[in-house]
């Protein structure tokens, strides 16, 4: 059974609670991690989660998302969750937005409330979607792609869409972010 890790407000574990049943109309502040992979071509992989997802499913958003076992390393959950969802492997997997924080909920009720530091990687695989994750994928411009974001022409998650509005103001070359500082993770995603 696939688990999640609890928060208190200063970012530390509290405990742990199965994946399945965290997600509801009063969901506890937990780690995740989000991750935006490009190509050699300065594209990036945009994704539509699966249809049958208990949260935001059918919307398009970043490349990965996920969260990181009791006592996993960030960077390992995300190679993980990067072959589990998409079948791909990355280079220069490097930390870019370290302190962002983000609630959202769907018309039913159900909500996301996370601490989820947001990661870059560079590809030069082809995605191989499992269908039970991801329902499509979509390699697209990045330029084009945020700046339809932030005009609100592009309908992506609410957490890719405050994603990408932070991202943008690193530069506007993925390649050429500054990486974040890892002191400023939350204190649970240290994990050494």
């Amino acid at each position: 059974m696939e688990q999640v890790v609890l928060l208190d407000e200063a970012g530390q574990a509290i405990g742990v609670e199965d994946k399945a049943t965290v997600h509801h109309q009063e969901t506890p502040l937990h780690l995740a991690f989000s991750c935006y992979v490009f190509n050699d071509h300065g594209e990036f992989l945009l994704t539509q989660r699966a249809h049958h997802k208990r949260t935001f499913p059918s919307v398009w958003t970043n490349t990965c998302c996920g969260h990181p076992a009791p006592e996993e390393e960030m960077k390992a959950a995300i190679t993980r969750r990067l072959g589990e969802e998409l079948g791909l492997a990355v280079r220069g997997l490097e930390l870019a937005l370290p302190a962002f924080r983000y609630q959202a909920t769907m018309d039913n009720g159900v909500t996301e409330n996370e601490m989820c530091p947001v990661f870059v990687a560079f590809t030069d695989g082809t995605p191989a979607p499992n269908p039970d994750e991801v329902a499509s994928t979509r390699w697209v411009r990045w330029k084009e792609f945020s700046t339809g974001v932030l005009s609100g022409d592009t309908e992506v998650s609410p957490w890719c869409a405050l994603q990408v509005r932070e991202l943008t103001e690193l530069g506007p070359e993925p390649a050429q972010w500054p990486i974040g500082a890892p002191t400023t993770l939350p204190p649970a995603a240290r994990v050494a």
